[in-house]
């Protein structure tokens, strides 16, 4: 698509370049049982939903209401993200849930040291910690700010980067607990987008669980509308409507004379809650 992640042409190279607690049926339990028990019941939506840039017209949100999609993601902040958001307002967010959207909070937070890309905020082994703590601060009140309230998940967007370069890797770790355990604290639950091949696998394979998202997002464009048959890893992982796969993108489509460039979106996780 567009430039929502890194560019469109730096997505591609970094997709081509690469090549949460929880156990089966845990992983809300699991995020939310370390918490005071006045967690709110999680929101969750099951079927398609789309992704892109911008968010959307009031007008083209109403338009796009034929129930091929039910959810949208929307790029609520995070200085490495790529475009502007002109109509996304807390009156927006009202508007469009009353329409009877769901909607799927997205942050893009800061990115690996060895990752190539032009991204104006990255960690390092020594940031990792901080930074996380301070972007998972920034997304809360994002998030609160458009009427996203606690319970809402918040997912963090991690683009591809070498995994194999552990230092650049346990420092992606580091960096993702931290925006974890934030989230978790001001009882926001925590998401990961990531690549089925770098970004996504790190966190599905790592071997200490301990503070990570406990709903996982990956980018698989195999055009297939599924969360349980391509599945990369462990099937005992991200059960209990936890996962969601990103299965096509740059798919330009109109609806009720509204045309947008989107990615598609197999969906079976939380979503925010508003209203």
């Amino acid at each position: 698509m567009s430039r929502h992640r890194l560019s469109k042409r730096g997505r591609y190279i970094a997709w081509a370049t690469t090549g949460v607690v929880v156990v089966a049926g845990a992983g809300i339990a699991a995020q939310t049982s370390m918490a005071a028990p006045s967690w709110p019941a999680q929101k969750t939506y099951t079927g398609r939903a789309f992704d892109t840039c911008t968010a959307p017209s009031l007008a083209a949100m109403k338009a796009w209401k034929t129930g091929f999609y039910g959810a949208a993601a929307v790029y609520i902040g995070g200085k490495n993200r790529g475009c502007a958001q002109p109509n996304l307002t807390a009156s927006w967010v009202k508007s469009v849930s009353a329409a009877g959207w769901k909607l799927i909070p997205l942050y893009v937070g800061a990115q690996p040291p060895c990752q190539t890309s032009r991204n104006p905020e990255r960690f390092t082994a020594s940031t990792a910690a901080s930074i996380g703590a301070s972007n998972a601060k920034d997304a809360v009140a994002k998030a609160t700010a458009l009427g996203m309230k606690p319970g809402s998940p918040i997912y963090l967007n991690m683009e591809s980067y070498d995994i194999t370069n552990k230092a650049c890797n346990d420092a992606t770790l580091t960096y993702v607990r931290s925006f974890t355990k934030t989230l978790r604290a001001e009882m926001y639950r925590a998401g990961f987008y990531g690549f089925s091949s770098s970004s996504a696998k790190a966190i599905a394979t790592a071997t200490n669980r301990t503070d990570l998202p406990g709903n996982l997002w990956y980018a698989l464009w195999n055009n297939k509308n599924t969360t349980t048959a391509d599945w990369p890893w462990d099937p005992k992982l991200y059960t209990d409507h936890s996962r969601a796969h990103q299965y096509m993108v740059n798919s330009k489509e109109t609806r009720g004379g509204h045309t947008i460039t989107v990615d598609r979106n197999a969906w079976d996780a939380p979503v925010a809650i508003t209203g």
